[in-house]
């Protein structure tokens, strides 16, 4: 499967965001605009930081969002969101973050070859910078290697 479409309404570019909960709640509000998931699963996203903590930045600059399969997912959807200005996670290593991915996956089977292909993208260490400095939607397809339907 790779990565799910990436339409236009999916990508918010140049995002306020005062703390990595608005950072979340912009990501989960382009899966929802884009018909993925349920304003759930973006409450699911902000549940498991607060649970386990900065984990989803994964790498410097960049936070991966994501949550659990389940009813609030209504088919696979990607989003990306670029930050205005960074925010803290809390991430000792990876903050603040410029760049956050939103992943939402309707079947357990197939997160892992999502996850697959986004650890893949962001082996090239330059990829999250390019993101934060693209200024459309097709440039953050461009750089994702995705298509828009």
């Amino acid at each position: 499967m790779g990565l799910p479409p990436l339409p236009d309404h999916a990508v918010v570019l140049g995002a306020s965001a005062s703390s990595w909960r608005d950072a979340l709640r912009t990501v989960g509000g382009a899966l929802v605009t884009s018909g993925a998931t349920t304003d759930a699963y973006t409450d699911a996203m902000v549940d498991m930081v607060e649970e386990h903590g900065p984990y989803i930045v994964i790498s410097p600059g960049l936070a991966f969002a994501h949550a659990r399969p389940g009813a609030s997912v209504l088919r696979d959807g990607l989003a990306v969101v670029t930050l205005a200005g960074p925010v803290a996670f809390g991430h000792p290593h990876n903050d603040p973050v410029s760049v956050v991915l939103g992943l939402a996956v309707a079947e357990v089977g197939t997160h892992l070859e999502s996850i697959g292909a986004i650890a893949n993208l962001f082996n090239d260490a330059s990829v999250t910078g390019r993101l934060a400095a693209a200024t459309t939607p097709e440039q953050v397809r461009t750089i994702m290697g995705v298509t828009n339907a």
